[in-house]
Protein backbone atom coordinates (compact mmCIF):
# COMPACT_ATOMS: atom_id res chain seq x y z
CA UNK A 1 0.00 0.00 0.00
CA UNK A 2 1.19 3.51 -0.89
CA UNK A 3 0.96 6.10 2.11
CA UNK A 4 -2.55 7.87 2.78
CA UNK A 5 -1.93 10.86 0.71
CA UNK A 6 -3.97 12.55 -1.59
CA UNK A 7 -2.96 11.83 -5.33
CA UNK A 8 -1.42 15.54 -6.04
CA UNK A 9 0.76 14.66 -2.60
CA UNK A 10 2.02 11.53 -4.08
CA UNK A 11 2.67 13.54 -8.02
CA UNK A 12 4.22 16.23 -5.96
CA UNK A 13 7.18 14.02 -3.96
CA UNK A 14 7.77 12.16 -6.96
CA UNK A 15 8.04 15.38 -9.63
CA UNK A 16 10.18 16.83 -7.14
CA UNK A 17 12.60 14.35 -6.58
CA UNK A 18 13.13 13.87 -10.07
CA UNK A 19 13.50 17.74 -11.18
CA UNK A 20 15.71 18.52 -8.71
CA UNK A 21 17.91 15.16 -9.63
CA UNK A 22 17.95 16.34 -12.86
CA UNK A 23 18.70 20.06 -12.41
CA UNK A 24 21.41 18.97 -9.74
CA UNK A 25 23.16 16.91 -12.36
CA UNK A 26 22.85 19.53 -15.03
CA UNK A 27 20.27 18.99 -17.47
CA UNK A 28 18.15 21.72 -18.36
CA UNK A 29 16.24 20.53 -21.17
CA UNK A 30 15.01 17.14 -23.03
CA UNK A 31 16.52 14.68 -24.45
CA UNK A 32 17.35 12.83 -21.05
CA UNK A 33 20.50 10.73 -21.35
CA UNK A 34 19.90 8.14 -18.35
CA UNK A 35 23.67 7.06 -18.61
CA UNK A 36 25.01 10.38 -18.32
CA UNK A 37 22.40 11.12 -15.40
CA UNK A 38 23.79 7.78 -13.59
CA UNK A 39 27.51 9.42 -14.22
CA UNK A 40 26.46 12.65 -12.59
CA UNK A 41 25.12 10.73 -9.57
CA UNK A 42 28.49 8.85 -8.88
CA UNK A 43 26.97 5.74 -10.52
CA UNK A 44 29.05 3.28 -12.47
CA UNK A 45 27.32 1.43 -15.54
CA UNK A 46 28.96 -2.14 -15.79
CA UNK A 47 27.73 -4.56 -18.81
CA UNK A 48 26.79 -7.74 -18.13
CA UNK A 49 25.61 -10.13 -20.41
CA UNK A 50 25.39 -12.95 -18.26
CA UNK A 51 22.03 -12.09 -16.27
CA UNK A 52 19.04 -12.89 -17.18
CA UNK A 53 17.01 -9.85 -15.98
CA UNK A 54 17.51 -6.29 -18.12
CA UNK A 55 19.26 -4.36 -15.47
CA UNK A 56 20.06 -4.38 -11.49
CA UNK A 57 20.81 -2.24 -9.08
CA UNK A 58 23.44 -3.17 -6.14
CA UNK A 59 26.03 -1.43 -3.90
CA UNK A 60 29.43 -3.01 -3.99
CA UNK A 61 31.74 -3.49 -0.90
CA UNK A 62 34.41 -1.06 -0.43
CA UNK A 63 37.37 -1.69 1.58
CA UNK A 64 37.88 -0.77 5.40
CA UNK A 65 37.27 2.36 5.41
CA UNK A 66 36.04 3.29 2.17
CA UNK A 67 31.78 4.11 1.00
CA UNK A 68 30.40 1.63 -1.13
CA UNK A 69 30.09 1.73 -5.02
CA UNK A 70 26.91 2.42 -6.90
CA UNK A 71 26.73 0.08 -9.54
CA UNK A 72 24.05 -0.43 -12.23
CA UNK A 73 24.37 -4.18 -14.18
CA UNK A 74 23.19 -3.85 -17.25
CA UNK A 75 22.52 -6.41 -20.16
CA UNK A 76 23.10 -5.02 -23.47
CA UNK A 77 20.36 -4.56 -26.05
CA UNK A 78 20.05 -3.24 -29.71
CA UNK A 79 17.42 -0.85 -28.61
CA UNK A 80 18.54 2.18 -27.19
CA UNK A 81 15.18 3.64 -25.51
CA UNK A 82 14.86 -0.07 -23.45
CA UNK A 83 18.71 0.47 -22.32
CA UNK A 84 17.87 4.18 -21.40
CA UNK A 85 14.53 2.45 -19.60
CA UNK A 86 16.39 -0.14 -17.88
CA UNK A 87 18.87 2.60 -16.36
CA UNK A 88 16.45 5.08 -15.10
CA UNK A 89 14.03 2.32 -13.44
CA UNK A 90 17.49 1.60 -11.59
CA UNK A 91 18.13 5.07 -10.62
CA UNK A 92 14.29 4.80 -9.75
CA UNK A 93 15.29 2.40 -7.67
CA UNK A 94 18.33 4.35 -6.29
CA UNK A 95 16.55 7.55 -5.34
CA UNK A 96 13.41 6.22 -4.03
CA UNK A 97 14.29 7.00 -0.34
CA UNK A 98 14.29 10.81 -1.57
CA UNK A 99 10.50 9.99 -2.80
CA UNK A 100 9.88 8.61 0.68
CA UNK A 101 11.30 11.39 2.48
CA UNK A 102 9.83 13.61 1.00
CA UNK A 103 6.07 11.65 1.57
CA UNK A 104 7.30 11.40 5.57
CA UNK A 105 7.03 7.37 5.09
CA UNK A 106 10.01 4.28 6.47
CA UNK A 107 10.20 2.36 3.20
CA UNK A 108 9.49 -0.52 5.28
CA UNK A 109 6.48 0.22 5.77
CA UNK A 110 6.03 -0.32 1.89
CA UNK A 111 5.21 -3.56 0.22
CA UNK A 112 7.57 -4.53 -2.36
CA UNK A 113 4.70 -4.34 -5.04
CA UNK A 114 4.62 -0.38 -3.95
CA UNK A 115 8.59 -0.14 -3.57
CA UNK A 116 8.66 -1.41 -6.94
CA UNK A 117 5.69 1.10 -8.46
CA UNK A 118 7.32 4.11 -6.55
CA UNK A 119 10.95 3.51 -9.08
CA UNK A 120 9.01 2.65 -12.05
CA UNK A 121 7.01 6.45 -11.43
CA UNK A 122 9.99 7.98 -10.60
CA UNK A 123 11.76 6.29 -13.96
CA UNK A 124 9.29 8.10 -16.54
CA UNK A 125 10.05 11.51 -14.48
CA UNK A 126 13.14 10.96 -15.13
CA UNK A 127 13.49 10.50 -18.84
CA UNK A 128 10.27 12.39 -19.20
CA UNK A 129 9.93 15.32 -17.06
CA UNK A 130 6.30 16.67 -16.07
CA UNK A 131 6.90 20.56 -16.65
CA UNK A 132 8.97 19.86 -19.84
CA UNK A 133 6.49 17.24 -21.00
CA UNK A 134 3.82 19.56 -20.18
CA UNK A 135 4.90 22.18 -21.96
CA UNK A 136 5.98 20.21 -24.80
CA UNK A 137 2.74 18.35 -25.48
CA UNK A 138 0.81 21.41 -25.62
CA UNK A 139 2.75 23.10 -28.06
CA UNK A 140 3.33 20.01 -30.32
CA UNK A 141 -0.36 18.94 -29.90
CA UNK A 142 0.70 15.59 -28.51
CA UNK A 143 1.98 14.72 -31.70
CA UNK A 144 3.54 11.51 -30.81
CA UNK A 145 6.10 11.64 -33.43
CA UNK A 146 7.22 14.82 -32.94
CA UNK A 147 7.40 14.21 -29.11
CA UNK A 148 9.70 11.38 -29.90
CA UNK A 149 11.96 13.42 -31.86
CA UNK A 150 12.56 15.60 -29.03
CA UNK A 151 12.49 12.81 -26.28
CA UNK A 152 14.63 9.96 -28.43
CA UNK A 153 15.58 8.21 -24.91
CA UNK A 154 12.27 7.67 -24.35
CA UNK A 155 10.03 4.66 -26.33
CA UNK A 156 6.95 5.38 -28.26
CA UNK A 157 4.85 3.45 -25.72
CA UNK A 158 6.33 5.45 -23.14
CA UNK A 159 5.47 8.64 -24.24
CA UNK A 160 1.97 7.73 -25.03
CA UNK A 161 1.30 6.00 -21.43
CA UNK A 162 2.88 9.30 -20.07
CA UNK A 163 0.12 11.52 -21.60
CA UNK A 164 -2.13 9.73 -19.66
CA UNK A 165 -0.68 11.49 -16.38
CA UNK A 166 -1.99 15.04 -17.33
CA UNK A 167 -5.40 16.43 -16.84
CA UNK A 168 -6.33 16.59 -20.40
CA UNK A 169 -9.22 13.39 -20.44
CA UNK A 170 -7.57 10.98 -23.06
CA UNK A 171 -7.96 7.27 -23.66
CA UNK A 172 -4.53 5.29 -25.06
CA UNK A 173 -4.98 2.52 -26.91
CA UNK A 174 -1.96 0.52 -28.37
CA UNK A 175 -2.62 -2.23 -31.01
CA UNK A 176 0.37 -5.10 -31.59
CA UNK A 177 -0.16 -6.93 -35.20
CA UNK A 178 -3.83 -5.70 -34.67
CA UNK A 179 -4.85 -6.87 -31.70
CA UNK A 180 -5.63 -4.39 -28.58
CA UNK A 181 -3.28 -4.93 -25.98
CA UNK A 182 -3.16 -1.55 -23.96
CA UNK A 183 -6.19 0.56 -23.37
CA UNK A 184 -6.29 3.16 -20.41
CA UNK A 185 -7.73 6.43 -19.44
CA UNK A 186 -7.21 9.10 -17.31
CA UNK A 187 -11.03 9.17 -15.91
CA UNK A 188 -13.23 7.44 -14.06
CA UNK A 189 -15.58 5.95 -17.42
CA UNK A 190 -13.25 4.10 -19.90
CA UNK A 191 -15.93 2.95 -23.07
CA UNK A 192 -15.29 0.38 -24.91
CA UNK A 193 -13.63 1.00 -28.52
CA UNK A 194 -15.61 3.59 -30.42
CA UNK A 195 -16.01 3.03 -34.35
CA UNK A 196 -14.04 6.05 -34.87
CA UNK A 197 -11.10 4.69 -33.00
CA UNK A 198 -11.49 0.92 -34.88
CA UNK A 199 -11.42 3.34 -38.21
CA UNK A 200 -8.34 4.64 -37.42
CA UNK A 201 -6.61 1.85 -36.11
CA UNK A 202 -7.41 0.51 -39.28
CA UNK A 203 -5.97 3.09 -41.80
CA UNK A 204 -3.36 3.10 -39.54
CA UNK A 205 -2.30 0.07 -40.22
CA UNK A 206 -2.90 -0.24 -43.89
CA UNK A 207 -1.51 3.18 -45.12
CA UNK A 208 1.36 3.19 -42.42
CA UNK A 209 0.68 7.13 -41.77
CA UNK A 210 -0.37 9.02 -39.06
CA UNK A 211 -3.96 10.40 -39.15
CA UNK A 212 -6.16 12.89 -36.72
CA UNK A 213 -10.14 12.36 -37.18
CA UNK A 214 -12.58 14.30 -35.14
CA UNK A 215 -16.29 13.10 -34.16
CA UNK A 216 -19.29 14.60 -32.32
CA UNK A 217 -17.14 13.80 -28.50
CA UNK A 218 -13.94 14.80 -29.71
CA UNK A 219 -11.03 13.79 -31.95
CA UNK A 220 -8.73 11.03 -32.13
CA UNK A 221 -5.11 10.87 -33.25
CA UNK A 222 -3.03 7.37 -34.96
CA UNK A 223 0.16 6.82 -35.31
CA UNK A 224 2.32 3.81 -36.49
CA UNK A 225 5.35 2.25 -35.09
CA UNK A 226 5.86 -0.33 -38.26
CA UNK A 227 8.80 -2.36 -38.41
CA UNK A 228 9.70 -5.49 -40.41
CA UNK A 229 7.49 -8.41 -39.25
CA UNK A 230 5.35 -5.98 -37.03
CA UNK A 231 2.97 -3.26 -36.75
CA UNK A 232 2.16 -1.09 -33.66
CA UNK A 233 -0.76 1.22 -33.97
CA UNK A 234 -1.16 3.84 -30.80
CA UNK A 235 -3.85 5.30 -31.02
CA UNK A 236 -4.82 8.93 -28.67
CA UNK A 237 -8.44 10.13 -28.23
CA UNK A 238 -9.10 13.09 -26.50
CA UNK A 239 -12.51 13.43 -24.82
CA UNK A 240 -14.26 17.09 -25.17
CA UNK A 241 -17.43 15.56 -23.99
CA UNK A 242 -19.27 12.22 -22.56
CA UNK A 243 -18.52 8.81 -25.09
CA UNK A 244 -21.40 7.00 -25.35
CA UNK A 245 -21.21 3.49 -27.65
Amino acid sequence: MLPDLTVEELVAGLDWVAENTLAGSGMTMPPVDAFQLARALGITIVWDERQTCRARYVRLGGREGRKHRAVILLRPDPRPERLHWAVAHELGEHLAYRVFERWQVEPCELSAESREHTANCLARRLLLPSRWFAVDGQSLGWDLWALKARYHTASHELIARRMLDFRTPIIISIFDNGRLHFRRCNFLHRPPLTPVERRCQRRVYNSGRPIRATFSQGFVQGWPVHEPGWKREILRLEVQCSIDE
